[in-house]
């Protein structure tokens, strides 16, 4: 019987790439992502057990990226309740790698820590509280490591231009070429103005997506994978999965 592997992938690709250059249908899915937001849809989802606040799209993707990568280091910026981090490790379970986890937040509440930590998947998991952009949280994570560089760096803290774009000059030294920076919610650029403002730091025109634009123009080792980056209908990450190419 005739192997239609290749076939199948040619077929996903050309379609994602009709899908992604759709104007009108993708103005449908952020006019859907808009209002499903208005009853926190992001906020539904578990993770083996664990509240994951990422989108069931972007699951996928993330889960694809590292089945490609079979990481050894992938590295959290933003742990909240801590589903994002057994995510991970969860994949890295399964590659059976020994790769391992690091999770950086500012404030790891100690019901959530307690989460993880007791959780069946957390042996590879390094919790760190403290500031992502401060020296001594830095050299902290850099003795961590040892040799080993960042595979994948997932910045989901503070979302404002200032902290996203500090900490992606803090980290870019830390990810090896062919590793990557995958930067959720650029999708603030597109929602309304002021929609996020009245009860948060950030919106449209200071946010992860601004802060990008400057840290890739400045820094031309680093490109967007629009392969990756596009591939989500519904996404907190358009443009946000960034490769580093030398």
């Amino acid at each position: 019987m005739h192997d239609d592997s290749l076939d199948f992938a040619t077929f996903n690709l050309e379609n994602q790439g009709l899908r992604a250059a759709n104007a009108e249908l993708n103005n449908l899915a952020l006019k859907l992502q808009i209002e499903l937001d208005k009853y926190k849809y992001g906020y539904s989802f578990s993770w083996c057990g664990i509240p994951i606040i990422r989108l069931p799209d972007d699951i996928l993707v993330f889960q694809e990226l590292v089945w490609d990568m079979n990481p050894k280091v992938i590295v959290e910026i933003g742990v909240a309740r801590g589903g994002s981090v057994i995510l991970s490790s969860s994949l890295l379970h399964l590659l059976d790698n020994g790769g391992r986890v690091f999770g950086l937040d500012i404030d790891i509440r100690s019901h959530n820590r307690l989460a993880i930590e007791n959780h069946r998947l957390s042996k590879n998991v390094t919790l760190i509280e403290g500031d992502s952009t401060s020296p001594q949280v830095i050299s902290y994570l850099e003795n961590q490591l040892g040799q080993d560089l960042i595979d994948i760096l997932v910045l989901d803290s503070n979302h404002t231009h200032e902290h996203v774009y500090k900490e992606l000059n803090s980290y870019s030294n830390l990810i090896r070429v062919g590793g990557y920076i995958v930067l959720p919610d650029t999708v603030i650029e597109y929602f309304p103005k002021g929609y996020y403002s009245s009860n948060r730091s950030w919106d449209v025109g200071n946010n992860p997506m601004t802060a990008l634009v400057q840290f890739l123009d400045e820094n031309p080792n680093f490109r967007i994978d629009e392969s990756r980056s596009s591939k989500a209908a519904i996404s907190e990450s358009p443009k946000g999965y960034i490769v580093r190419v030398s």
